[in-house]
């Protein structure tokens, strides 16, 4: 115990030193310090946000649009990677060649070429292949897809009460399907309803919109002579950002549920067969089950890494929490601030997404009866 407080001593007296050191280097240079910069106003507009923001709000605000954008696209990311990554891992084990070469490929390709020029090539493809945005190509006259983005119908009322009610569903669905493998185990009966976890979403979802008041007013965009106008518009740039990280990052997701598929004996699945389970039973309640005790530790890992690898997004121009800070410094000179607010967000979102999967991993790990 002494040599641990020991070490932690000495550990601060070098942080300590360190901040000490730079004061006062920066002091001796006319250098200012300080995160007063905060409340002073921004002057720069930003072309994407989630909150109303304007030029004449602080800095502060204008970091914290970043933060907003960096979190949007990491949760998108998240959840098409793992919808993903699975099925492309699954594919893996399918019994057609053309599917399992598919998958092959995919991973191939995607996982064995750099990020960066991934994301530059998903950018090139929106602002030099796709058409100018007074000719936007329309599906059913109510989706657009130009280079000016994707413009799809969105409710004017009641999303945030609907997207919450959809989260329910969807911890229902998960807490329902382990009463489901629970009883499996206990009974060897199968008493899962594919239906069931879908229902529970889709009540969630609806009591969600029953709460804010039942809004039907839906925006639809509209094609007008010079743009499309209405409607939820995806940028260029964050469609460029997410589907490069939801591809690259999925090749890896992949592996690692090939991975622990791989790593449930060959007895398991020749038990299920002999209980008369279809292939499909076999993969949801035997194997897939068993795969996610070793699935979960590498795949949190992946979740880390493409939240960090949004900070690619400065390359396609997405105003993330990056991109904003570096407008921060250059016109107010506090790098040191605006690097360690960088540094602040990312640990909490890393952190984050360690305590939730850790959570999840500790309800997934066997237990001793």
């Amino acid at each position: 115990m002494l040599y641990q407080l020991l070490a932690l001593a000495l550990l601060g007296l070098g942080l300590w030193y360190l901040a000490h050191n730079t004061q006062v280097n920066m002091q001796a240079r006319g250098i200012q310090s300080g995160f007063d910069f905060l409340g002073a106003s921004a002057g720069f507009d930003i072309g994407e946000t989630l909150i109303q923001y304007d030029p004449s709000q602080s800095y502060g605000k204008a970091i914290w649009v970043g933060v907003l954008n960096t979190v949007k696209v990491a949760l998108a990311g998240i959840v098409l990677t793992t919808l993903l990554g699975v099925a492309l891992g699954v594919g893996r084990f399918s019994r057609n060649a053309l599917v399992r070469g598919l998958c092959y490929g995919y991973v191939e390709l995607f996982r064995n070429v750099p990020l960066l020029l991934q994301l530059l090539m998903w950018y090139l493809v929106f602002i030099e292949l796709l058409p100018a945005s007074n000719e936007a190509m329309s599906m059913a006259g109510l989706v657009y897809l130009s280079k000016g983005g994707l413009s799809v119908p969105w409710p004017t009322a009641g999303v945030g009460a609907v997207i919450a009610g959809l989260a329910v569903g969807a911890v229902a669905g998960v807490l329902w399907r382990q009463r489901v493998q629970r009883r499996f185990e206990a009974t060897g009966q199968d008493g899962d309803r594919l239906w069931v976890p879908l229902v529970l979403l889709l009540v969630c979802a609806v009591l969600g919109w029953v709460v804010a008041g039942m809004p039907r007013e839906w925006s639809v965009p509209e094609q007008l002579p010079f743009m499309v106008d209405g409607g939820l518009a995806l940028t260029p740039e964050f469609l460029a950002l997410l589907i490069g990280l939801t591809t690259y990052t999925a090749a890896f997701v992949a592996e690692v549920v090939r991975g622990g598929i791989q790593s449930v004996s060959r007895g398991q699945d020749e038990a299920a067969s002999a209980l008369g389970l279809s292939p499909r039973q076999k993969m949801k309640l035997v194997v897939l089950p068993q795969a996610m005790r070793v699935i979960i530790p590498p795949l949190t890992n992946q979740y880390l890494n493409l939240t960090k690898n949004s900070s690619l997004a400065v390359v396609v121009g997405y105003p993330d929490v990056v991109s904003i800070a570096n407008t921060t410094i250059n016109q107010s000179g506090r790098a040191v601030e605006c690097i360690a607010i960088i540094m602040l967000v990312y640990l909490s979102t890393s952190l984050t997404t360690s305590l939730l999967m850790n959570w999840y991993n500790r309800r997934m790990a066997i237990k001793e009866r």
